[in-house]
């Protein structure tokens, strides 16, 4: 059924196996499901997988990258504190706790999260990897998950938790890839690129994948680094207490109270919260790049914030990219251009008569409920969850990790019609 099963499900009989759920994607959102779903009942879930094992941004995993949430919202601890797949279980269970309270890390390495969610998963009964879903049809009975044009199972109940994926701007394309190419790349392009650790290289993009590429690429010895950002300046998260308030449960009740138009133009104004850069990171930018500045006496990183680039083409050896900003037109020219410049929905696997029975809104988005069903014509009790499609109908904690488990707890409470999980929200000063 896959090159690589945790639990393996085995082959698939004439007979499809029937789950009473199936999730599409093994990352932390359905990981986080499937972790509470299987302490709540003894129904069973599968989670099918198209990576070959458990992975959560592996070219993106930097030495020195740290997580933008705290330890205590894993997988599990925000509901259920005594579940089995909590970080704190986990650093007990691999000896390495004490390790890691003497490090005294403001925030924990991202490396050790991806290290976390590959021990949860072996925990959790039937993930099956190297299993791209293409195709999900609804029949009598329920759900059919395909892949490579064989039906793998039946469940009662779908979860989409496929996330997003870089994208490459159109006015990029058709560049030279081995010159032009995304975030997720620079790891294994960095060899063949240090031949020349001179050559000017453009970073785009200013959140957090930007300013970590230009990490990489001052760590890997590279001396002329560009790095732009549409906004006035490079802004950082904003971390005070108030602006935490967004990401708990009450304030996700009260998003669910107001109109379509206001929820959006709220979500507009969280931005700050959560799409921005690491606190800190900027300061650590600046301190480098002056370290590098008495070393070469010049700075080896400028900072070009309020361009929007529009253009990119090749020109001999070099990248030659346009922009604008408030009162003029510039151009540039680069040998890299490494684009961290924002993720797009990866597309869902419904087939067109399932899809056709999707509830859209005004904007052409899946109507999201406030338990995370979709609205959907003639689903019969049978219920579609998207753990990843709410951003406007839930705020910015559908594309984080801080409610993770609350999310969840609500699709297992809404899937069997009874409060399963208790989702307590108390003692705020705030009225929203």
């Amino acid at each position: 059924m896959s090159d690589r099963t945790v639990n393996d499900l085995g082959c698939v009989p004439a007979e499809l196996p029937y789950f009473h759920t199936v999730g599409i994607g093994a990352g932390p959102a359905n990981l986080s499901l499937a972790a509470l779903f299987e302490s709540a009942t003894t129904e069973r879930i599968a989670l099918f997988d198209a990576a070959p094992g458990p992975s959560w941004h592996a070219d993106l995993l930097y030495s020195g990258v740290r997580m933008q949430t705290g330890w205590l919202k894993d997988l599990v601890s925000l509901v259920d504190p005594r579940h089995k797949l909590t970080f704190h279980n986990y650093l007990v269970t691999t000896g390495r706790l004490y390790a890691l309270l003497n490090a005294q890390f403001d925030a924990i390495p991202r490396i050790e999260y991806q290290r976390y969610l590959a021990w949860a998963a072996e925990q959790i009964g039937n993930i099956s990897y190297s299993s791209r879903i293409d195709r999900v049809s609804f029949g009598e009975g329920g759900f059919t998950v395909h892949s490579d044009g064989k039906p793998l199972a039946r469940s009662e109940h779908l979860v989409l938790g496929v996330g997003t994926r870089p994208m490459l701007p159109a006015y990029l394309g058709g560049l030279p890839a081995d010159q032009v190419f995304i975030a997720d790349g620079l790891a294994a392009r960095l060899d063949a690129m240090r031949a020349d650790t001179e050559a000017p290289v453009a970073v785009i993009g200013a959140g957090q994948t930007g300013i970590e590429c230009v990490f990489r690429l001052l760590g890997a010895g590279f001396t002329d680094i560009s790095w732009f950002g549409r906004h006035q300046w490079f802004q950082s998260i904003d971390d005070s207490p108030i602006a935490n308030d967004i990401y708990r449960p009450q304030h996700v009740d009260y998003m669910q109270e107001l109109t379509r138009t206001t929820r959006r133009q709220l979500i507009a104004d969280h931005k700050l919260t959560g799409d921005a850069l690491t606190p800190g990171a900027l300061r650590a930018l600046y301190q480098a790049n002056y370290d590098g500045m008495l070393e070469l006496g010049r700075y080896p990183v400028t900072l070009l914030p309020h361009r929007d680039v529009t253009s990119g083409e090749r020109d001999g050896n070099d990248i030659v990219l346009r922009c604008t900003s408030p009162e003029r037109r510039e151009e540039y020219r680069f040998r890299h251009v490494v684009v961290a410049a924002g993720r797009e929905a990866t597309p869902l696997p419904l087939d067109d008569e399932l899809r056709e029975r999707i509830d859209l809104d005004d904007e052409n988005e899946m109507i999201v409920e406030s338990d995370f069903s979709v609205r959907w014509k003639g689903m019969n009790g049978h219920k579609i969850y998207a753990l990843g499609a709410s951003r406007y109908s839930h705020g910015l904690t559908n594309a984080g990790l801080t409610l993770l488990p609350v999310r969840a707890a609500r699709v297992v409470n809404s899937m069997f019609g009874t409060h399963i999980y208790q989702v307590r929200d108390e003692l705020s000063p705030v009225r929203w």
